[in-house]
């Protein structure tokens, strides 16, 4: 296919060639990997400024987007692809083969720093937010070899909050920016980061929970990585499908109302021969979204049944959508089980097959994971509704998964369905997903590139 860029398209790949270290915010739908490896062609067989890129991506996105744009393309033919995935063999293999790009699935780049000599003069990190906690052991290794790539590009489409940007860009700036502050250094680490910008939120006694920013920090933060970030929000750029979000409630009944509530107050509770208990607040709030689907796990990881409320409401979904696909996303392993259980033509989307199938048409009730299938599928040919049958706190990967309906090439109206348990934590979720998307939009907004003017 001819590659014919949009402005704001050309302009994101300029930056790349023009930054040695660079990060694109780039929301969904806008192109972002053809863009990069149009800069990657230019780079490698133009000013053969490159010759070894590495690409690191979530899985899925590794095996078929990265290597499904590559040949899509007509102006990038010349430049070569080996996929470093399978297992420890086939990944040696397919590092030995000759080629420009290698592209890694972010859960081997600990093995692959501790088992390959670097030769990389070139790093992309698509999703950009797998690197944003300092512990993770892909950041501490990709943390020692990156001063041995001259160039470095980050993408993502959910920067995530101010404290992540702590390891996001210092995994591509080595610290630069965020690791000095008005001529103070400060270190290494995240602490001094954490304490010139932020301020302790919520606490017990010594145990700091969480923290909020100092007045100020926003903007200080977005001035000090402005020069190497840029920003584009796609219903700035592209005429954007219409989108309809909806939210169905379902109740339970006062007998699982009950089970509900003295669970909440009690953290423990007696559901015939099995028992019930939250050990902490992180464990509860984990239960109680379980109920609020329908079930919840017990000791052994038996699966406790407590209300079919949600899959009444998924099952005239289906009913109303008379053979229209649906996308159903679930959370827990539970509700995939108890889905496939009530409706029998359910398929899961797992495979590039499955991908392929449901694009074609093939699969009326498709059911997938926000965790591993929410970044870089193209699925928007396979139809236009989602459901969301459990919720998830990740602002991320619920806007990346509704990104694969609600995108440029959609054809139809999206609408976009949460199944929602009234009175209980599903509402405390939603609240809170609303809340996190005004301060990354603050984040977003603060850093857009401003093309033309």
């Amino acid at each position: 296919m001819k590659y014919k860029p949009h402005n704001y398209q050309q302009f994101a790949t300029d930056f790349i060639l023009n930054q040695n270290i660079c990060c694109l915010m780039l929301d969904m739908g806008l192109g972002k990997t053809v863009i990069t490896l149009t800069a990657l062609w230019q780079l490698a067989l133009d000013s053969f400024d490159v010759s070894r890129v590495l690409v690191i991506a979530p899985k899925r996105v590794a095996e078929d987007t990265w290597p499904k744009e590559l040949a899509k393309w007509e102006h990038l033919t010349g430049l070569t692809a080996s996929l470093v995935l399978g297992s420890a063999a086939e990944r040696e293999a397919t590092l030995q083969r000759k080629a420009f790009l290698y592209i890694i699935n972010r859960e081997n780049v600990a093995w692959l720093v501790k088992n390959h000599y670097w030769d990389f003069d070139m790093v992309v990190i698509d999703e950009l937010s797998s690197f944003k906690s300092p512990k993770a052991q892909r950041f501490k290794d990709l943390k020692k070899v990156r001063p041995m790539a001259k160039r470095v590009v980050g993408l993502t489409g959910t920067p995530g909050n101010l404290m992540d940007l702590w390891a996001e860009i210092g995994i591509l700036d080595m610290g630069q920016r965020l690791g000095r502050y008005m001529g103070q250094r400060l270190g290494r680490f995240i602490g001094g980061f954490r304490d010139r910008f932020f301020l302790p939120d919520k606490r017990n006694r010594e145990i700091i929970y969480s923290y909020k920013p100092r007045e100020g920090a926003e903007d200080a933060i977005y001035a000090l990585i402005s020069d190497i970030c840029i920003s584009m929000k796609a219903a700035d750029y592209l005429d954007m499908p219409e989108r309809i979000d909806n939210r169905i409630e379902v109740s339970m009944s006062p007998k699982e109302r009950k089970l509900y509530d003295d669970f909440q107050k009690d953290m423990v509770l007696s559901i015939g021969d099995e028992e019930l208990d939250a050990a902490n607040a992180a464990a509860l709030s984990n239960k109680l979204l379980q109920m609020a689907n329908g079930a919840v796990y017990g000791e052994d990881k038996k699966v406790i049944p407590i209300h079919d409320r949600k899959l009444d409401a998924l099952e005239d979904l289906v009913e109303a959508a008379n053979g229209k696909p649906l996308l159903v996303a679930y959370w827990y392993k539970h509700d995939l089980q108890r889905i496939k259980a009530r409706f029998k033509n359910a398929r899961c989307i797992d495979t590039a097959k499955d991908i392929d199938d449901w694009n074609a048409g093939k699969i009326p009730l498709a059911l997938i994971h926000p965790a591993s299938a929410g970044h870089g599928l193209n699925l928007q040919d396979g139809g236009c509704t989602i459901v969301w049958f459990g919720l998830t706190w990740s602002l991320e990967l619920y806007q990346q998964l509704n990104a694969r309906l609600w995108r440029q090439e959609q054809k139809h109206t999206v609408a976009i369905h949460h199944i929602v348990t009234k009175g209980t934590h599903d509402e405390d979720v939603m609240r809170a997903l609303e809340n996190k998307d005004i301060r990354q939009s603050a984040l977003i907004e603060a850093v857009r590139a401003r093309i033309g003017g």
